[in-house]
């Protein structure tokens, strides 16, 4: 799995493209400076149907490996889906993608240097979000802008960094969907941040596959929920599990997951 995920997530995601423009019409691009990481980011919104027909708000969902969420073109090994599936429910929820940094992607999306792959400049990346992304989004979007209704989901190594974006800013992010986390790349770092973290009132869904190529997949998340029920009582029913049999370390068992994670989280 490691091997899968550094080599392919990390270089050919930005080389190799599907066929097919799969978008549907409720999502657009934009492009905003992003000073934290010297450069410019592609981002793309979904809007509910209902969005230009209300004076509603919206809660939002930030995510990332934006070429992987939409559209079959811009994506490496197939979509999440992400807007057929809340078309299908009429969801009420404003979904920000950011595309992740091609051959940069290691480094944003990981928190601490690892010994042998190297990274650990996700600091810039979730500050970036916070308070360049977030706030354009807030004043140009219709949104809810409280932690309750913002929440941070990403796979791999974007369930990595979500989860340690949830820690870092609990004040931005009040809900996180952990698909995959990649806990494994900064193992030690990860859990003693966790560890010294006085308290967690964050509401997480966790998933992953039993089948992933790596043991440590299902270990690393039994342990973190674990941690994590240290916190809080385990009765606020803040955290969900699901480990899905013979599930396997791809975009399949993420499209197939994302409408639970989001019916649960909302």
């Amino acid at each position: 799995m490691k091997v899968y995920f550094l080599i392919l997530a990390s270089f050919f995601w930005s080389n190799f493209f599907g066929q097919q423009n799969t978008a549907s019409k409720q999502v657009s691009t934009f492009f905003i400076e992003a000073q934290q990481l010297n450069t410019k980011k592609k981002i793309w919104v979904y809007l509910p149907k209902n969005y230009e027909t209300t004076t509603k708000k919206f809660p939002v969902i930030y995510m990332h490996d934006a070429q992987n969420l939409f559209d079959s073109k811009t994506s490496y090994v197939g979509e999440w889906n992400v807007d057929e599936t809340l078309d299908s429910i009429n969801a009420q929820v404003i979904i920000i993608g950011i595309e992740h940094g091609n051959e940069k992607r290691m480094e944003e999306l990981t928190p601490y240097k690892n010994e042998k792959y190297g990274g650990g400049k996700a600091d810039s990346y979730i500050e970036f979000i916070v308070k360049t992304l977030k706030p354009y989004v807030d004043k140009n979007y219709k949104t809810k802008t409280t932690a309750k209704s913002t929440c941070i989901m990403g796979s791999s190594l974007g369930g990595l960094v979500s989860f340690y974006a949830a820690i870092k800013y609990p004040e931005i992010f009040g809900k996180v969907g952990c698909f995959s986390p990649s806990f494994w790349f900064n193992r030690n770092e990860i859990f003693n941040l966790m560890e010294q973290t006085k308290k967690f009132k964050t509401k997480i869904y966790f998933l992953c596959g039993d089948n992933e190529g790596d043991a440590d997949m299902v270990n690393d998340l039994n342990a973190m929920e674990y941690k994590i029920n240290t916190k809080r009582c385990s009765c606020k029913m803040l955290n969900k599990k699901i480990i899905v049999k013979g599930g396997q370390h791809n975009e399949k068992l993420w499209r197939e997951g994302f409408k639970n994670a989001y019916l649960w989280l909302f």
